[in-house]
C-alpha cells in the first residue's frame, strides 16, 4: 500500500521523486474522482441542451466597476492561506513529509510567506479590475448554460459531500465523536459515503434550484457522473489501504477465480496508511503493518462494480427518455451494490429490536425502493405527457 504516490512510483516504476511525498494517494484519486466526473456532467449537460432539455439562464452582471474593499480582501485571504502553509512547507520540507496531514491542519505557517502571497494576489486582482473599468459601470444581461456551471456543481458538491461524509460519521461513531469532536471533525478519516452523498445532493439541488435550473434532467446527468466518481474514489481506498476493507476471510479461494491474483479474494494490505495489523519483519518507516489473517479487498470490488455499473448505465441513458429515471435507476443500482458490498465490509452495526446492521445497510434499502418507485412513477408521467419513454 502506499501513503503517498512517492511510494507508489518507487514501487511501480522504481523513480524516487521527494516531491510527490506531499501527495497523498487517497487524496489524489479523490481529485481524480471529482475530475472524471466533472468531464462527465458537463458532457451530459452540453447533450441535454443540444436536446432542448436544459436552457441557458440570464443573469445580470455590472461591468467596468472597480475593485471593491471586500473583492480584495477576499483574495488577498485566500492567498494568504496558500502562502502561510507554502511557505512552512518550502522551508521544512522534510519534516513535511513525515506528517503531511498534521502540517495541513494544523495552525503552523509563514507569516512573511502569507502576507507576500496575499499581498500580490490582492494587487494583481486590483490590477485586473483597473484594466475593465469604464468610466460609466453598467448593468449587463449575460446568457449562462448550465454545462458552464460545473465548475460551481463541483465545489458544492465538494463542500456539501465533505460536510455529510464527517455529519454520518459522527452519528456512526458518535462515542467517539463525543471523546474527541474535533479531531474527528478535522481528520482526513472517518468519511461516511452516504452521507457525503445525501448532503451534496441537497446543496446542488438547492443551488441549481436557486439558479433556475431544470432538476430531473440535471439529476439524470449526474448520475453516471457520481457513478464514475464512486468508482474511481474506491482505487484510493485500495492503495492506500484506509481501513476501508472486509471482514477476515480465511475461505480457501474458489475454483472460478483461480485465474485471478491471490489477492483480489483474500488481502493483508501491507503497508497500510491507518497502521493496523501486525508488524512486518525487517520493515523500517512509519507504515509497516500487515492484516494477518488477511481480508476481503471490498474496495477493489466495489471500484470494479461500480464501473461495469457506470457502463450500463452510460449507454442507457440515450435511450430512455422519461425525465428522472436514469436517476432512479442510479438510486435502484446504489442500493443494490452497496447493501451487498456491507455484508462482507468491516463497519459500525446498529442494534436494535434484534437487528444488526450497519448504517449503510439502513440507507441502501431505502434508495432501492425509491429507486423503483421513482421509475415507475416517472415512467408514467412521461407517457401521460407524451413522451415515449
Amino acid at each position: 500500500m502506499y501513503a503517498s504516490l512517492y511510494y507508489m512510483f518507487q514501487d511501480l516504476f522504481g523513480i524516487r521523486l521527494a516531491g510527490l511525498k506531499m501527495v497523498q494517494t487517497f487524496g489524489f484519486f479523490v481529485a481524480i474522482s471529482f475530475l472524471t466526473a466533472s468531464y462527465v456532467l458537463a458532457r451530459e449537460l452540453k447533450r441535454k441542451e443540444k436536446e432542448g432539455l436544459m436552457k441557458p439562464f440570464w443573469r445580470k452582471v455590472m461591468r467596468g466597476k472597480r475593485a471593491t474593499p471586500l473583492q480584495l480582501f477576499e483574495s488577498f485571504a485566500v492567498a494568504f492561506i496558500v502562502g502561510y502553509k507554502l511557505f512552512l512547507i518550502f522551508f521544512d520540507f522534510d519534516n513535511f513529509t513525515q506528517d503531511t496531514q498534521g502540517y495541513l491542519l494544523s495552525l503552523k505557517g509563514n507569516l512573511i510567506g502569507g502576507l507576500l502571497l496575499g499581498g500580490l494576489y490582492a494587487y494583481l486582482r486590483y490590477r485586473e479590475k483597473e484594466k475593465e473599468r469604464l468610466p460609466e459601470p453598467k448593468l449587463v444581461d449575460e446568457e449562462v448554460f448550465p454545462h458552464q456551471m460545473v465548475g460551481d456543481i463541483t465545489l458544492i458538491s465538494a463542500a456539501g459531500g465533505l460536510i455529510g461524509a464527517k455529519l454520518f460519521d459522527s452519528l456512526e461513531n458518535f462515542s467517539a465523536f463525543m471523546a474527541d469532536p474535533v479531531g474527528m471533525l478535522f481528520s482526513f478519516s472517518g468519511l461516511t459515503v452516504y452521507g457525503g452523498l445525501i448532503v451534496g445532493t441537497i446543496f446542488v439541488l438547492t443551488y441549481a434550484k436557486k439558479k433556475g435550473l431544470s432538476l430531473l434532467p440535471l439529476m439524470d446527468a449526474a448520475a453516471p457522473a457520481m457513478l464514475i466518481a464512486y468508482s474511481i474514489g474506491r482505487i484510493g481506498c485500495q492503495m492506500a489501504g484506509d481501513g476501508d476493507w472486509g471482514i477476515v476471510n480465511t475461505a480457501p479461494k474458489p475454483g472460478w477465480m483461480s485465474f485471478l491474483p491471490d489477492w483480489m479474494w483474500a488481502f493483508g494490505y501491507p503497508h497500510n496508511v491507518s497502521n493496523m495489523g501486525v508488524p512486518i519483519p525487517n520493515c523500517i518507516g512509519e507504515h509497516c503493518t500487515v492484516l494477518d489473517p488477511p481480508v476481503f479487498p471490498t474496495p477493489f470490488y466495489e471500484t470494479v462494480t461500480c464501473a461495469i455499473l457506470f457502463f450500463i448505465l452510460w449507454r442507457m441513458r440515450k435511450h430512455i427518455k422519461a425525465p428522472g429515471v436514469i436517476f432512479c435507476i442510479y438510486l435502484a443500482m446504489n442500493g443494490v451494490e452497496r447493501f451487498f458490498i456491507e455484508l462482507i465490509r468491516v463497519n459500525t452495526k446498529y442494534h436494535f429490536f434484534g437487528i444488526e446492521a450497519t448504517q449503510a445497510q439502513l440507507i441502501s434499502p431505502i434508495f432501492f425502493l425509491l429507486g423503483i418507485f421513482g421509475i415507475y412513477y416517472f415512467t408514467k408521467r412521461a407517457k401521460k405527457n407524451g413522451i415515449t419513454t
